[in-house]
């Protein structure tokens, strides 16, 4: 209830506006935009979601101010020209409808920008790429850095004339204004670099100007990377010393930290605590004495009110959570803590998405990001049994969304627990995050009368047939796969072996001592999987070999979980060895394959992770036993075949359209 988070729960005034709470939602880029720039009713609905959920601030996502040279991605919303008011206006008015405040964010990528998106060569403070592989930029003359002051100067003033209550100027994340401020980019020797002062002289003369366009009492907002956790950026203490030049045009501080180089703090990887980034804040806040927005993979409410209480910060931040459960604020004032739908910060749907593939946003945990919930208001039309077989995440999030239109749905899971890998794999420390996820479906499931649970039986199509079901739903998951390779299944996973697949790792994880400085240990394969192993060994000081039979390590990861991985092996010099193949397992050794020459690479630790095969002891049975029963047998998640949480959770939601093809629900 309220009443236990009585400061996450307080009003606060920054100039003219007034928070109903201290809660904000963080400016996340959706590629839910038009083609022109302009916000869709897609993107106002996403928006107002998240307001109807109590949120108290919404910080909308960035806006170009300067087409298309400042442009940030391919549908990102624009601020340079009035004709996007109008637009702007509807989302003001939808959100305010809701109780919320609204902020917009607005920026300019310089570097970060592509020249094969803007048909034109990026600007920085110097000749130096955003990252690592970028392009180079053309350094801009102080005429261009006055001319973009203006566009932020006018593009604040078309915020204020929408309706927004605040704007933030965004000066991090390798962004242009952050280029500016950080000696990792900015190699000038004129009046705009050198000495902090000079570095933060064009992020001081936007504010001045925004300042200038918006009046007094109009709330104006800074985002900063607070600590760019990078070789040679900013420290902490290096921002405290630069914000000075600009604050006095500043209202509040959106502290965040991270540059694209460390992008795995910028966008929280998920070892990282609840929180974690509080201290940026408060250092902020207590050299200026300004509202600070603190952020950093705060899931906990109990953490949220923690930090309030302590003064380290004044509003609490929050993006994919959001994007997880719009509901989030609701759920705490509410008391339904349990059913917070947490997430689990493995930035697949979200960054993986966006910044990876140029896709729209979606959620590992959230199959419906940018729709609203409202498939409860529409119960099935006629008496439907639906049987899931397997209680892992695409199995759970199947029976509880039949179960929640009406359906008497029954789930049979083999195991005593529920969860499925989800369960099995946040065993290892750095993944625990993960648990959050089949948490809240189970605590889902119990709020559903007309939902039957069924652990650790054996299933058979005779034990199926009782329920007179419908519709069968197989969701058997999936098992490592262990291809026919000679010496593996003499080794793998056999009593007091030294050859472990995942499963039989995470069986054993209490028996591996914190310290393994002296122990040789050999991953094959070099995905998802195998570098969950390599995080788990690597810190405890093994000597670590990765095996891949492909060019690259970890080529399906997101670009948050690509950067911390390649981090953590140049940390802990861990040997790639890709290009490489496994051709037999030993006892205490693996013999592998390049261009021809083979050896012997010995191990104390062998582990195999050469991903994960669909698993359908059933299938088979189901669809001849209920060959001609009228029964719909469909087949989601890894029994499908093996993929991420994802796709079986969305599989998993798709029962409603199973139902709507039966006739069971209107379409």
């Amino acid at each position: 209830m309220k009443s236990d988070y009585p400061n996450l729960f307080k009003p606060i005034a920054i100039g003219n506006m007034v928070m109903r709470n201290r809660t904000a939602m963080m400016p996340m880029g959706t590629n839910y935009g038009e083609q022109n720039g302009e916000m869709s009713f897609l993107h106002i609905n996403y928006y107002k979601q998240r307001a109807a959920g109590g949120t108290g601030l919404i910080i909308v996502e960035n806006a170009n101010v300067d087409y298309p040279l400042g442009s940030n991605g391919t549908t990102q919303i624009r601020i340079d020209h009035d004709n996007y008011i109008p637009r702007y206006f509807k989302l003001c008015e939808e959100l305010h409808s809701q109780g919320a405040c609204v902020a917009i964010q607005l920026n300019h990528a310089g570097a970060s920008a592509q020249s094969a998106r803007t048909q034109m060569q990026p600007v920085s403070a110097s000749a130096v790429p955003s990252k690592a592989g970028g392009e180079i930029p053309t350094p801009l003359t102080a005429e261009g850095i006055k001319g973009i002051v203006k566009k932020y100067a006018e593009a604040a003033g078309r915020a204020k004339a929408a309706g927004f209550d605040a704007v933030e100027i965004h000066a991090g994340h390798s962004y242009l204004l952050s280029q500016f401020l950080s000696p990792t980019t900015n190699a000038r020797t004129d009046i705009y670099g050198g000495s902090p002062e000079n570095r933060a002289r064009f992020t001081t003369e936007v504010c001045q100007a925004v300042r200038e366009a918006v009046g007094p009492g109009f709330p104006v907002f800074v985002r900063l990377s607070a600590d760019e956790l990078v070789e040679g950026g900013n420290t902490l203490e290096d921002t405290l010393d630069y914000i000075q030049y600009f604050d006095p045009w500043v209202d509040a501080y959106d502290v965040s930290c991270g540059l694209n180089g460390s992008i795995q703090f910028q966008i929280d990887a998920n070892y990282l605590e609840d929180g974690w980034r509080a201290y940026m804040a408060k250092a902020v806040k207590d050299r200026y004495q300004k509202p600070c927005i603190t952020m950093g993979n705060i899931r906990n409410p109990k953490v949220a009110e923690e930090i309030l209480a302590r003064g380290d910060a004044d509003i609490i931040g929050m993006g994919r959570g959001l994007i997880a459960d719009p509901q989030w604020v609701n759920k705490v004032a509410r008391g339904q803590e349990n059913l917070i739908r947490k997430c689990i910060s493995c930035n697949v749907g979200c960054a993986g998405n966006r910044i990876g593939i140029n896709r729209p946003i979606r959620c590992t945990v959230n199959p419906c990001v940018n729709e609203t919930e409202d498939y409860k208001q529409h119960p099935v039309e006629k008496q439907c049994n639906v049987v899931v077989i397997g209680g892992g995440t695409a199995g759970l999030e199947a029976a509880c969304t039949a179960a929640e239109v009406g359906c008497t749905t029954f789930l049979m899971e083999k195991e005593e627990n529920l969860g499925g890998l989800s369960t099995i794999i946040s065993q290892i420390p750095a993944k625990k995050r993960l648990a959050d996820f089949p948490h809240y479906l189970i605590n889902r499931a119990a709020q559903l009368s007309n939902l039957y649970i069924m652990t650790g039986q054996a299933v058979t199509t005779e034990s199926i047939r009782q329920f007179k079901p419908d519709i069968i739903v197989n969701a058997t998951g999936s098992n490592p796969l262990l291809p026919p390779i000679e010496g593996l299944y003499t080794h793998v996973d056999t009593p007091g072996s030294r050859v472990q697949s995942i499963t039989g790792m995470i069986n054993r994880l209490e028996e591996y001592p914190g310290d393994l400085s002296d122990k040789k240990v050999v991953v094959i394969g070099g995905g998802a999987v195998g570098l969950d192993v390599v995080e788990f060994m690597a810190p405890r000081g093994a000597r670590v070999a990765i095996v891949e039979m492909l060019s690259e390590i970890g080529k399906d990861l997101d670009p948050v979980s690509r950067s911390d991985t390649n981090a953590l092996m140049e940390k802990y010099t861990v040997e790639k060895l890709t290009g490489t193949k496994l051709v037999e397992v030993k006892a205490d050794a693996f013999v592998l394959e390049k261009d021809g020459e083979r050896w012997e690479q010995p191990f104390d630790y062998g582990f195999i992770c050469l991903g994960m095969r669909a698993n359908t002891p059933l299938l088979k049975a189901l669809n001849e036993d209920f060959d001609g029963d009228d029964v719909e047998v469909v087949n989601i998640g890894d029994s499908l075949r093996a993929r991420r949480i994802i796709d079986g959770v969305q599989e998993g939601r798709n029962i409603l359209s199973i139902l709507e093809s039966q006739g069971f629900m209107k379409a």
